[in-house]
């Protein structure tokens, strides 16, 4: 009997079509209407049109890519790194710098709008120079030892042999380790790479991140890439998490810790803490959340490694951090001391839990990851009702969320200020005041 092979359909052809582009949608892309369906353009500017290929076409949206920009914006320009477009770290290259801000003003008044939050009239912006600002970024190694971001919609390594928006330092840093790494022989073999630097590019932290324990050959690579880098301060290698068992240290050359000047003080910041990326706003946005407050009493949630803490310990009788990784507690801790402030180790709900019945700070600074606070933090922030809360976000979508709770709750917005601090990139920063009227 004849087994008859399973039908398999001939793919469609990809199918192109005539867009006009219309807004910014966060993320990156940009918003046409191909038979009034929402459809997501990445590398394209509002007011071109442009020819589009079609690869993604669902029930309520479509995807494309963009073929040929036949009326090109006025704002266009020539984006300045050779990996543009198929690396997935910048989606705004293409556009002049105003015009990038007046992008992403947009897409925080429209983000506001949507979840009814009413934004001021005037939303004030904080920008530096756009090129050459990151003090932290973090590639990974393809199979052949190159290194590199994710790809722009995949998960595959583009190559890189420059990165304008990196300090030179770590560029040159991370080239450095992929040589090494290719002419390595030994069973030692990092997936991932992570480079961090101080505000003057004199010191700097790698983070080698493997699979397996085998840590044999990692003591000759750190003292031949220390040969070739003499900035490199420290190197840690770590086994990458699952989600069954957190990350793991499995070796370590040099120092634990580097200092970072900001607003005439040195940070200790180490190994995986987190600290601010752009090196040229830093200053700026330490000067955006704490000036003009002082009292009592001030929390800082999501404290880090201190940076608004140790700022706000000059102006308060006393600050309470709260931070919950591991990896920022020996610096927030050491960032305070002999000031008003100190550091407790928790999350940030059980610290809101245990301190809800308490007196109320005059000030509570709040900068939680991507995800924001959630229901249950925001009530208990309405509960304690502080004065005053300085919410810095790094997400339009989960700030305007949580705003909207807070502004139920009785708080008055009192300012918005969008920090650039990822030029060239979809991302912003926000920072907003909200008080007690």
């Amino acid at each position: 009997m004849k087994h008859r092979r399973p039908h398999r359909p001939t793919p469609k052809p990809a199918r192109s079509a005539l867009v006009q582009i219309e807004k910014p949608i966060y993320g990156g892309a940009f918003l046409a209407r191909l038979a009034g369906k929402a459809t997501f353009v990445p590398l394209t500017l509002p007011g071109e049109q442009a020819r589009i290929r079609i690869i993604e076409d669902k029930h309520s949206y479509a995807a494309g890519e963009p073929e040929e920009i036949l009326t090109p914006s006025p704002t266009r320009v020539q984006p300045r790194c050779p990996h543009f477009g198929m690396c997935g770290g910048c989606s705004y290259q293409h556009a002049d710098y105003e015009t990038q801000l007046a992008l992403k003003q947009q897409i925080l008044r429209e983000t506001f709008q949507r979840a009814g939050v009413e934004a001021p009239a005037h939303i004030e912006v904080l920008a530096a120079q756009p090129w050459a600002y990151r003090n932290r970024i973090r590639l990974a190694f393809d199979p052949s030892g190159r290194v590199g971001y994710r790809a722009r919609r995949s998960h595959d390594i583009t190559p890189i042999q420059e990165c304008p928006i990196a300090s030179p330092l770590l560029v040159k840093a991370a080239l450095s380790a992929s040589e090494l790494i290719r002419e390595h022989t030994s069973a030692f073999k990092p997936s991932e790479l992570s480079l961090f630097m101080n505000a003057d590019a004199t010191a700097l932290l790698a983070g080698l991140y493997v699979r397996t324990s085998a840590m044999e050959g990692f003591n000759s690579l750190a003292a031949a890439w220390s040969d070739r880098i003499p900035e490199l301060a420290g190197i840690e290698c770590v086994l990458q998490s699952s989600a069954e068992e957190p990350s793991k240290q499995l070796a370590r050359w040099g120092r634990e810790s580097i200092a970072y000047q900001a607003a005439g003080f040195g940070y200790r910041v180490d190994h995986g803490s987190f600290f601010q990326v752009n090196r040229w706003l830093i200053d700026a946005l330490i000067e955006e959340v704490v000036a003009g407050h002082q009292g009592t009493l001030a929390w800082d949630l999501f404290a880090g490694v201190g940076l608004f803490a140790r700022q706000l310990a000059s102006r308060f009788g006393e600050v309470i951090a709260v931070e919950s990784a591991p990896a920022s507690l020996a610096a927030l801790t050491q960032n305070l001391q002999g000031t008003t402030g100190h550091a407790i180790s928790a999350d940030t709900l059980s610290f809101l839990r245990s301190h809800q019945a308490g007196p109320a700070p005059d000030l509570i600074v709040v900068d939680p990851p991507r995800a924001g606070f959630g229901p249950e933090v925001t009530t208990l922030l309405a509960t304690i009702a502080a004065p005053t809360i300085v919410y810095v976000s790094c997400d339009p979508s989960t700030l305007a969320r949580d705003l909207k709770q807070l502004v139920a709750s009785g708080y008055a917005i009192l300012s918005v200020t969008l920090a650039d601090l990822f030029p060239q990139t979809f991302h912003l920063e926000t920072v907003v005041t909200l008080q007690k009227p």
